[in-house]
């Protein structure tokens, strides 16, 4: 089956007799481009299909609360299960590293997809946490190994890659809450499992689109032993592992309570839910600008604009009341996402001959970050309140953006 999967080279364009003023070489050149931006796009469609649908759990927590007599807890728990497989992209990514993966891309959205389409059959709570389980395996998989299949298919444009990559997963993290609510309106509970066509019907276009991309690393010869790697990656991840933990809160802050943080600033419930989505649609955008931006400023300048302009804008927007506050949403979720493909970037172009293994390291990490920073955030709200959280996460994150001179200067990343 992967035989047949590999797919044989492209052909050869087709080339003409050459005049005087013919450019020569350079047609091949544009065209080649040109396939490597389709495919690009295609592979962004594609984590916009698979995202959608690990989008569909937070939303339904209420109701499964409800439906299998269920404590907080334990629904909580179930955003774990989702999410821990995460530990694994480091061994992914190094297997990655050597031989050919592509399958988990291809097959990821069909099979995440049929998994959280099965949340609202599932008889049991013990059922519930299987299926969600085997859809954090599908999804980590698949986001060990997507990025970097966009990584070598952008070659010298890899932040725009990235952009394009990270954008999709935030249209896709938009548009599952949406989806299956409604969904749950016209369909009931019973009938969610229809929602898995889609998933395969995205596998199918990536399979159709992609099988003639090899999914077998160029740079498997050059290969680092994985301690040999880790040793060389220590001087990018230390500070890097710094940058995320601050990043970690202004992310939390402004997704995970930010709803909350408006209902007990006295905004109604519906103005409240409505705010996560303006964020998010205004990250989709951020996403897309900031691996761009930093291929031509380098990849440190515009680490720095995020992270200095993240915390002024959240200081702006506690500042203000009513709508005047929620004008502040679109500016705030374009800066604070457009850091997160520029990161993505950094990491692979800095290791080349272990992009899938650096990039698994990454992910890692950020679950692992993030899930400690969202309990300790929500200490400090009950604690002292959320707006005390949100303006010590402020706080943290212009204190640690000298982080970034420590960041290895050797690739794009120099630039400041």
């Amino acid at each position: 089956m992967g035989a047949c999967w590999e797919g044989n080279p492209l052909p050869e364009p087709r080339t003409h007799p050459r005049k005087s003023s013919d450019p020569g070489p350079q047609l091949p050149d544009v065209e080649e481009e040109r396939l490597g931006t389709e495919r690009e796009v295609t592979l962004a469609v594609g984590h916009a299909f698979h995202d959608t649908y690990t989008g569909f759990l937070p939303p339904l927590l209420p109701v499964l609360i409800s439906k299998l007599a269920i404590t907080k807890t334990e629904a909580g728990l179930l955003s774990v299960f989702l999410q821990s497989p995460s530990i694994l992209q480091p061994l992914i990514g190094h297997l990655a590293d050597r031989v050919s993966l592509r399958y988990l891309v291809f097959l990821g959205p069909a099979i995440t997809g049929t998994m959280m389409s099965l949340i609202g059959v599932a008889p049991s709570y013990l059922s519930l946490s299987l299926v969600i389980l085997a859809a954090g395996l599908s999804s980590a998989g698949y986001h060990a190994v997507g990025p970097v299949m966009v990584g070598r298919l952008s070659k010298r444009k890899l932040g725009r890659g990235m952009s394009f990559w990270m954008a999709g997963g935030e249209l896709g993290r938009t548009l599952g809450p949406i989806l299956i609510v409604t969904a749950i309106g016209f369909l009931t509970f019973r009938g969610t499992p229809w929602l898995m066509i889609g998933g395969w019907l995205a596998s199918g276009m990536l399979i159709l689109r992609l099988r003639d991309v090899s999914g077998q690393p160029p740079e498997v010869e050059r290969s680092l032993p994985w301690r040999k790697a880790l040793r060389e990656m220590r001087p990018l991840m230390t500070p890097l592992a710094g940058i995320l933990t601050v990043r970690a809160f202004m992310s939390a802050a402004i997704t995970i309570y930010l709803p909350t943080f408006l209902t007990e600033e006295g905004a109604d419930l519906w103005l409240a839910g409505a705010s996560l989505s303006i964020l998010e649609a205004a990250g989709v955008f951020g996403a897309l600008v900031g691996g761009s931006l930093s291929d031509r400023l380098g990849r440190r300048r515009v680490l720095f604009l995020s992270m200095v302009s993240s915390p002024v804008l959240l200081f702006l927007f506690m500042s203000l009341k009513g709508w005047a506050q929620i004008s502040m949403l679109p500016l705030l979720g374009f800066a604070g996402i457009s850091l997160t493909p520029v990161i993505m970037a950094l990491v692979q172009e800095s290791y080349p001959e272990n992009r899938a293994l650096a990039n698994g390291i990454y992910m890692a990490m950020t679950f692992l970050i993030r899930a400690v920073v969202v309990i300790l955030l929500g200490v400090i709200g009950d604690l002292f309140g959320l707006r005390h959280g949100f303006v010590f996460s402020g706080i943290l994150m212009l204190v640690g953006t000298p982080l970034i001179l420590i960041l290895p200067k050797s690739t794009q990343s120099a630039g400041m």
